[in-house]
């Protein structure tokens, strides 16, 4: 039977991060995952929301999660920064019954929602570990992904109840993902740090500073490859590659994908876009 959740794709996954939403589907149904649409879900607030009103993203999430237990499920995303954020929400409602009841009459004036605070939340890639096992998703791996990768978790799903059961200061659920897949994990010291995406539009110069220093630090341990547990970061490391070196004259000619795209590639989808990938390896990396 396989396992069913509440999907919330996460940020940017329709907008600057389609390959997300693009392979999660096909990934999830190799591995026996059965995604039920959260219809009409919000962003998260992505710790954007927040800074102009900490009620206004509970009340956003606290909509989805009531959502979620209205059908009966937990939620799962591929999303590092949705999943710590949905999780940290989570926590303090459930740890505040007076705040919970007070966004709770918000939501039931405004959408005749109730959230009662019996789901939970899991990133795709601690479902995979603790649920599917490493060694089911070796067994499927029909496209051994034969590079040096380079794991990135950020910072968000580092925390207490947010990352299954791997260790919060120093995980390695994203390298032995890596290497059942076929690939060589690299061990480097950047993969929880933040790149900043809560300050791209305020802060840019920092943010290309964050990101530079992470891409290089990629190259400098010898990755072919950045995979990303985390759209947002996934997005800035990708797209803003050029102007990170321009800023800080640092090297950041790097490949960086997500882990639903590795997914999908090892499991047998898109195989023209693996091929891709491997050009693309050869041509970006030095």
């Amino acid at each position: 039977m396989p396992l069913k959740y509440a999907y919330h794709p996460g940020n940017a996954s329709h907008s600057s991060a389609t390959e997300v939403a693009d392979t999660m589907e096909p990934a999830a149904k190799s591995l026996g995952i059965e995604l039920i649409p959260l219809q009409g879900a919000t962003s998260c607030g992505a710790g954007i929301i927040r800074q102009a009103s900490r009620r206004l993203q509970l009340t956003l999430n606290a909509r989805t999660f009531a959502m979620a237990e209205q059908m009966g499920l937990d939620i799962i995303t591929p999303c590092a920064a949705t999943a710590g954020n949905l999780h940290e929400d989570l926590h303090t409602l459930k740890s505040d019954p007076n705040l919970l009841g007070e966004i709770n009459d918000v939501l039931e004036r405004t959408c005749g929602r109730r959230f009662n605070g019996e789901i939970n939340v899991h990133h795709l890639l601690h479902v995979i570990v603790d649920e599917i096992g490493l060694d089911k998703l070796e067994s499927l791996v029909l496209n051994p992904i034969d590079f040096d990768v380079a794991g990135f978790y950020g910072p968000n799903i580092q925390q207490e109840g947010a990352c299954g059961n791997d260790d919060i200061h120093d995980p390695s659920y994203l390298e032995q993902a890596v290497a059942a897949m076929g690939g060589s994990p690299v061990h480097w010291e950047s993969r929880t740090q933040s790149v900043g995406v809560p300050g791209l539009f305020s802060e840019e110069p920092t943010v290309l500073r964050q990101a530079a220093s992470v891409l290089s630090e990629a190259k400098h341990e010898g990755a072919d490859i950045i995979v990303s547990a985390c759209n947002l970061s996934h997005t800035v490391l990708d797209i803003y590659q050029g102007k990170a070196s321009q800023a800080t004259g640092l090297a950041t000619n790097i490949p960086v994908i997500h882990l639903t795209e590795m997914l999908a590639f090892a499991l047998g989808h898109h195989n023209s876009r693996l091929a891709q990938l491997r050009t693309r390896v050869a041509v970006i990396g030095d």
